[in-house]
């Protein structure tokens, strides 16, 4: 063994959501190392969701002046400096980051170990370069946590083609006049929003059938025509080729057969633009740990295999967040934080609950959803029972000029399936719906019996459960679905003012 190996109680790689682990040891008097090769806080602060949405945010106040007229509001905007909200967020991310390694640096319990660490064997870490290059740090416990990082899909001649992800997109200081954006998820569909919003003329090209392939179908389908009304969108085309010349980009682009439900050929796509952005998914970052000197395992995509209770294949060593790929979020990485925290500390062990896991896509139209999605059921050969209920049929909805819709999937005995939203404040709105699922009696009754506020915007929720149900599956034809104790609303506002 390594004479200048320092022994801990337990150690961490990487400072995103593990950090709540080390913090929960370290205050019961544990001995905690956190190596981290960046910016303490991970992804969601320093390069993710923190940055990214509060860039979003001046995109909605933008988007609500230039809409001002609709309500016979007469604006001009008379600039906006677009430079200064970008350094204003990342100086607001920076000083985050900065409080947190002081506060890790100067704790008596934490110690950390800046540069990338790399396994030596199942509990010793080594720094291989960074601040502390050279040092080993050894755990009775060890937590891998190290997330993941931008996906470079192969295309001919991206070598040599200048192209940001979404780390870099956040940082730059004017909006591009020209930005191609490959790949078709959250990242893409946000980032298109905020420099769209800002006056970027934006290509997407997605391999998908549709934006937004994890949402459900009629959801994804609704948000693309959306976004093909403002940009020039390309799915079910995949970028093979990037060449760069005098500053422009050109991305050349072929169908993806797997997105089309026929077989007929299409043309292929060539796209030009000033700036390349990829934000075609994201890679864990288990190859730069030198796994194979331990007995951690990963599946086919590289994401670390764990147990229900997050314990990896080899002893003494968990890991959670994005790494191990179950839901890559942020809420989803804090929740099993807490149940690692649950397992070292408790007596039993207790599996991770991913009962109702929401996710959002905070664009423009915002989508939010829970639970299964009907493309899955069907697959499935699953009997189950839909309703949808739009925006502009509630009164709070009339009033805000916006249109959008809720998507209801229930089992037919009144058990939630799941719940879609595309619309002003989908984030929000599916809310109630997790709370249902996870705390109520996860039935259409939870949300039902619940008074709504009239006129505000969950009324949409509200009346997507109270509806009329149509039955799909196998027994769809024996009747149709109708609740026997359905209070209608009558579905005129009116009446209720």
């Amino acid at each position: 063994m390594d004479s200048e190996t320092t022994e801990f109680d337990f150690l961490v790689i990487g400072s995103g959501s593990g950090l709540d682990v080390a913090g929960a040891l370290a205050n019961r008097g544990e001995s905690v190392a956190v190596v981290e090769k960046g910016p303490l806080g991970g992804t969601c602060l320093n390069r993710g969701c923190i940055p990214s949405k509060q860039l979003l945010y001046h995109a909605e106040v933008m988007e609500t002046v230039e809409r001002a007229e609709e309500f016979r509001i007469h604006t001009d905007v008379t600039g906006v400096d677009f430079a200064d909200i970008i350094r204003e967020v990342n100086e607001d991310v920076s000083s985050s980051a900065d409080s947190i390694h002081h506060g890790v640096r100067t704790s008596s319990q934490h110690t950390l170990l800046e540069g990338e660490g790399r396994f030596v064997d199942d509990r010793t870490v080594e720094i291989t370069d960074g601040p502390d290059a050279g040092r080993r740090a050894r755990a009775e416990t060890v937590l891998v946590a190290a997330g993941t990082r931008p996906v470079i899909p192969p295309m001919d001649g991206i070598e040599a083609v200048d192209h940001v992800t979404s780390r870099e997109a956040l940082q730059l200081e004017t909006p591009p006049e020209d930005l191609v954006i490959v790949g078709g998820g959250y990242v893409a569909a946000e980032l298109a929003h905020f420099f769209g919003t800002f006056g970027s003329d934006v290509s997407i090209v997605g391999r998908r059938r549709h934006l937004l392939p994890a949402a459900d179908e009629d959801v994804a389908a609704a948000f693309t025509e959306r976004y093909a009304d403002r940009f020039d969108v390309h799915t079910g085309y995949e970028a093979v080729a990037a060449a760069e010349s005098d500053g422009e980009v050109t991305l050349e682009a072929r169908q993806y057969p797997p997105a089309w439900d026929d077989a007929s050929e299409r043309d292929d796509v060539t796209v030009t633009g000033d700036t390349l952005l990829v934000a075609a998914g994201r890679q864990p970052n288990t190859d730069l740990l030198n796994l194979e000197a331990t007995g951690v395992e990963t599946d086919d995509f590289g994401f670390v295999e764990t147990d229900e209770y997050l314990r990896t294949t080899a002893d003494g060593i968990w890991a959670l967040g994005d790494i191990v790929g179950e839901y890559l979020l942020k809420h989803n990485a804090n929740h099993e934080a807490q149940t690692v925290v649950r397992n070292l500390l408790g007596e039993d062990l207790e599996p991770v609950d991913y009962t109702a896991m929401p996710f959002a896509v905070f664009g423009s139209p915002e989508v939010a959803g829970v639970g299964a999605r009907e493309q899955n059921l069907g697959d499935a050969g699953r009997d189950y029972a839909t309703a949808t209920y739009r925006y502009e049929d509630t009164a709070r909805g009339q009033a805000m000029k916006t249109d959008g819709f809720v998507k209801v999937i229930i089992e037919p005995d009144g058990e939630i399936l799941g719940c879609h939203i595309i619309g002003h404040d989908a984030s929000n709105l599916i809310e109630e719906v997790v709370v249902a699922m996870k705390a109520g009696t996860g039935t259409v009754w939870d949300i039902r019996e619940s008074v709504h506020i009239h006129p505000a915007l969950s009324e949409v929720v509200d009346r997507a459960f109270s509806g009329r149900f149509t039955r799909h599956g196998p027994g769809a034809h024996e009747h149709e679905h109708h609740h026997h104790h359905e209070h209608d609303h009558g579905h005129d506002d009116r009446q209720h003012e």
